[in-house]
Formats: structure tokens, C-alpha cells, sequence
């Protein structure tokens, strides 16, 4: 279990900070092998379908995260939507190192909590000392949560 703790937590990070980033990192590792979820409820997650549907949504996220009218990740809806995906890329990885599903989804749920609170508030605090628009903080944001997706299904 403990090789899995870093990896399920980092995964939810990545999630809180991008909702679909998270989920597409997990699908394209599923999906070319890299984890096994084979036999698994979420052997889905490996599907060209999910791949697909994952990519296409997280590249909308990264456009649609920089328009003004974009609700707060801290609103219920948003927040919901976070802690559900990060319990599902905290399951896989957990999943697919024969770890606890629930134990996955638990540090994907922390992980998802600490990324969607702690990225508001450094990205809230970020524009308002440095003095510029929202888009200059959120596009590094968007590598980070990148990153730190490609990370945790590599450790995995």
C-alpha cells in the first residue's frame, strides 16, 4: 500500500487543480499499458473510448478554465465533480498495483481537496501580488497540473 499512497495523492492534486487532467493521464497510461486495470470495475479507464473522452474534455477545461464566466473550482458543482474524478484516478492507480480501490479513492479525494482549495487560493494570491489578469497565472497552472499527472502515473 505505501507504494501507492504518493502516487493516488499526487493524482488528486492534479485533479483539484484541472478536473480532466487527471482522468486523461490515467486513461492514456491505461490505455497504452502502463497500468493494468484488466478485470478491475475500472478497467474502463484503458478504453480508446475513455482516452478519447477524457483528452478531448481536458483540452476544453484548459480553454474554458481562462473565460471570465467560468464558475469557481470552489463552487459545489465544481468541487463535486473534482472529488469524484479524483477518486477514480486515486482507485486506478491504487487498482492497478493491487492497492485498496477505496484506500486509491480516499488519497485521490484528499489529493483532489488539497489541489482544488490550495491552487485557488495560490492562484487568487498570485494575480493579486504580481498585478496581472488571471490568464498569466492560469496557463503555469495548467502545466503544473499537467505535470504533476504525468508524475503520479509514472511513480505508479
Amino acid at each position: 500500500m505505501d507504494h501507492i499512497i504518493l502516487p493516488a495523492l499526487v493524482i488528486g492534486i492534479a485533479t483539484g487543480l484541472r478536473s480532466l487532467t487527471g482522468p486523461a493521464a490515467v486513461s492514456w497510461a491505461a490505455c497504452l499499458g502502463g497500468l493494468d486495470l484488466h478485470g478491475s470495475p475500472l478497467a474502463f479507464m484503458g478504453s480508446r473510448v475513455a482516452v478519447a473522452i477524457f483528452s478531448l474534455l481536458a483540452l476544453a477545461e484548459y480553454v474554458v478554465d481562462k473565460l471570465p464566466q467560468t464558475p469557481s473550482r470552489t463552487r459545489l458543482r465544481s468541487l463535486i465533480t473534482r472529488l469524484v474524478l479524483g477518486a477514480l484516478c486515486g482507485a486506478s492507480l491504487s487498482g492497478s498495483a493491487s492497492g485498496s480501490l477505496f484506500g486509491g479513492a480516499v488519497l485521490g479525494i484528499v489529493g483532489a481537496l488539497i489541489g482544488t482549495f490550495g491552487g485557488y487560493e495560490i492562484r487568487r494570491r498570485l494575480v493579486r501580488s504580481l498585478k496581472v489578469k488571471d490568464g498569466f497565472i492560469a496557463v503555469p497552472e495548467d502545466l503544473i497540473a499537467i505535470g504533476l499527472a504525468f508524475l503520479a502515473v509514472a511513480q505508479r
